[in-house]
């Protein structure tokens, strides 16, 4: 009798939550809205580029800053490949301890110096500090030097969820601002001071800048490179890795938790018995921001996890001089589940390539649920 009650409670408790879950996946809405976002005057952009423009050096030094158990792959990637391509400034990969950065969801970096190793070879600080997500928005060593290089005149660009970094060190207090569409809320509730500002990829003030998701980090960096260099090279630079277009201009209501996202990361985590891993191979003179876009948007399909491979333990250096460590050692990989490479595409490309092949491996369904985690324009899915 005992038994059959508890049988009956627990089948009562799960029919709870199945109705508890139901009811709040359809209280979702169906789809994101398609308003057209306002458009940028050329005011406003002149105004973007001249609050970007180097603060103290005329080649400006640049350091991205990650902690070393978990930061976001493209956006540490994304700024370092554009910015070194254009090589109109001395950029550096920062972490806040001695060893490898991990970064999630994805790859594994060797940072180029310590924030105390910076410290100690500039220490009038950098021009621009870029900050992107980490696994924690309070780690102390990273608050503490982001504070110092802000208070020595550094601008502090804050990608995607690094708006939180940046929050957390104080500095979005009395700014606009924005962040990934998914923390919007979270910003807002714990730095009430901070505005939020809506239909825009990049927000400049008063020496903070900040993006929208993952993806942002393109049109940033080109604008950082605008502000730098002019227009000129800027567009030379956005036509090598396919971005011929690009400003501050952004549809918010485009991304949103909707029930056909909640209801694809539900099926395809469910699906645990069809996960699998894919692996890119590491070559030498590899093109980090391809790389990281793609390994990046494969990762994110709960459906599969992207992992590099190579000949040999030791790290393999990028386009742009990084020096990135394989997941495996391995001297090739099924060829079912092989992710093809990169080299012969621009990043737009091959991001686009990447998004394709999750539609045809997973459905158009995973790849807009990618695309979204990427806050990637829907007008420029495949």
């Amino acid at each position: 009798m005992n038994s059959r009650r508890v049988l009956w409670s627990a089948l009562g408790a799960v029919a709870l939550v199945a109705v508890i879950g139901g009811a709040w996946i359809f209280s979702l809405p169906p789809a994101p809205s398609a308003a057209a976002p306002p458009a940028i005057t050329q005011q406003e952009r002149d105004a973007t580029v001249a609050a970007l423009k180097p603060p103290k050096r005329q080649r400006p030094l640049i350091a991205i800053i990650g902690i070393n158990d978990a930061t976001e792959t493209t956006d540490y990637l994304m700024p370092y490949g554009i910015l070194k391509r254009a090589d109109v400034a001395d950029v550096v990969t920062l972490a806040t301890k001695p060893g490898p950065v991990t970064l999630y969801p994805t790859l594994k970096v060797e940072p180029q110096a310590t924030v105390a190793e910076f410290d100690a070879q500039h220490f009038d600080g950098a021009d621009y500090v870029i900050v992107p997500a980490m696994s924690r928005d309070d780690d102390p060593e990273a608050l503490q030097w982001i504070r110092s290089q802000s208070a020595k005149g550094a601008i502090v660009i804050g990608v995607c969820a690094g708006a939180k970094v940046v929050g957390d060190a104080g500095l979005l207090h009395d700014k606009q601002a924005t962040t990934h569409w998914y923390f919007v809320k979270e910003l807002r509730g714990k730095h009430p001071t901070m505005r939020y500002v809506r239909d825009r990829r990049l927000v400049v003030d008063k020496g903070v800048a900040t993006t929208t998701g993952i993806t942002a980090s393109m049109p940033m960096s080109l604008t950082l490179i605008e502000a730098i260099a002019g227009p000129d090279k800027a567009r030379a630079v956005g036509s090598e890795i396919g971005l011929a277009e690009w400003n501050a201009r952004h549809e918010s209501d485009a991304f949103k938790f909707t029930r056909p996202f909640a209801l694809t990361a539900i099926r395809n985590t469910a699906a645990f018995w069809a996960h699998e891993q894919l692996g890119i191979e590491l070559k030498d003179d590899v093109d980090e921001v391809s790389l990281a876009l793609v390994t990046d948007a494969w990762s994110r399909t709960y459906r599969s996890q992207a992992v590099t491979f190579a000949s040999s333990a030791g790290a393999q250096q990028s386009r742009g001089g990084l020096r990135i460590l394989p997941d495996q050692v391995a001297a090739n990989w099924p060829a079912a589940r092989l992710l093809p490479a990169t080299e012969d595409a621009k990043p737009t490309e091959a991001l686009d390539n990447a998004l394709a092949g999750i539609a045809a491996r997973y459905g158009t369904d995973t790849a807009d649920f990618v695309a979204m985690q990427l806050e990637y324009p829907k007008r420029q899915l495949p």
